[in-house]
């Protein structure tokens, strides 16, 4: 008998990965966890049968939201991280010798328990001594944080259940509070091709902008999360990403799978579709 998980994308559109067998059920305060093995991408966990992470495709997302703000300000010295407690943020953040600390907020602790277990590739960089995990409400934690932090990555969930508030003004204000004088807020920004999570990002980078004085939209592709085409969102006081030192940042010598700086400059460059979206959400 063929195991097959789906997710719906929308009402009417499903994605399949067949499965080899379901390693994980298990279900915290806040959402159902799951963990399947799969040929096609590996190992993969689901929130509330959302999919989080494959084996195969985590490096394109977890290079994207950490290099792009790394390399527009190389002097990031203090991240704070909300959500990421499968770890692949963390990861790529402590290859940086230049960033003295990562404080990294998770609400779930039982997240980042089974990330640890069964995705040892990925949740590698919480063993990192720079690392401080505090098991909390990203919204209440930031408040109250005046200029601490260089960088903000918030590398949370969907708009409803636990990562709802992330996606609050409250939240945004609270996030340029926490920010020093040249900080940089980078977050995941969902897709902009199916209706639902369009309306989630143009809520999302009204927000922002209400706030930062540089906010640009940049994208990826990740095969398994919905349509393919993902938004990130990166906001600075200060900094624009597409005025950033690429010799600089090519000289650590840092190999990567996904991200160059060649890209770094193109992955700003939205179709115009995504362009009309965003003026949409500045009229609103």
């Amino acid at each position: 008998m063929e195991l097959w998980y789906s997710e719906m994308h929308t009402e009417d559109v499903k994605f399949s990965i067949r499965i080899k067998e379901q390693l994980l059920a298990d279900k915290s305060q806040f959402q159902q966890i799951d963990v399947f093995e799969s040929n096609e991408f590996g190992r993969f966990f689901t929130l509330d049968g959302l999919i989080m992470v494959t084996e195969k495709d985590e490096f394109i997302y977890h290079d994207m939201i950490v290099h792009v703000p790394m390399a527009t300000n190389p002097n990031i010295k203090n991240v704070l991280v909300i959500g990421a407690g499968d770890g692949g943020t963390v990861r790529e953040l402590s290859r940086y010798k230049s960033i003295e600390k990562i404080d990294v907020v998770e609400i779930d602790k039982l997240v980042v328990d089974v990330c640890l277990e069964y995705f040892p590739n990925t949740s590698v960089g919480f063993k990192d001594p720079r690392v401080e995990l505090f098991y909390e409400d990203g919204l209440k934690f930031v408040r109250n944080k005046g200029s601490k932090y260089d960088l903000i990555i918030v590398d949370s969930t969907d708009p409803f259940g636990p990562g709802e508030g992330l996606f609050t003004k409250e939240f945004y204000g609270n996030c340029y509070k926490a920010l020093t004088e040249d900080g940089i807020l980078v977050n995941q920004h969902e897709s902009p091709y199916y209706s639902s999570y369009a309306k989630s990002m143009q809520r999302a980078h009204k927000r922002i902008n209400e706030f930062f004085p540089i906010a640009r939209v940049y994208q990826a592709h990740i095969p398994t999360y919905p349509s393919g085409h993902w938004l990130f969102g990166f906001a600075s006081k200060k900094y624009d990403p597409l005025e950033f030192d690429s010799k600089k940042w090519n000289e650590l010598g840092l190999k990567t799978r996904y991200y160059n700086t060649n890209l770094h400059t193109a992955c700003f460059a939205l179709p115009n579709y995504v362009i009309d979206f965003l003026e949409e959400s500045k009229n609103d």
